[in-house]
């Protein structure tokens, strides 16, 4: 069973939050995960990204992948 680094959604309608988290590959996207490693906030301009930077290269060592969005987000940032 894989971990995924992948977002939840939080927050209310129309006003979408998002949490980074380390969850099994298998759960659904709002259910039961892992670890919080940060957030994700796209209503700010310039949009939002806070990541525990130790917890996630641990994450990363322990060969758990990034979604296709976190991976792009975590880019951006410079992070990976």
């Amino acid at each position: 069973m894989p971990n995924r680094i992948r977002l939840t959604r939080m927050g209310s309608k129309k006003r979408p939050f998002y949490r980074i988290v380390v969850a099994n590959s298998e759960s659904p996207r709002d259910g039961r995960f892992i670890e919080i490693l940060g957030t994700y906030d796209p209503r700010k301009e310039p949009f939002e990204v806070n990541v525990k930077q130790d917890r996630l290269s641990d994450w990363l060592q322990k060969g758990a992948s990034p979604s296709q969005t976190v991976a792009g987000l975590l880019k951006r940032q410079g992070l990976v």
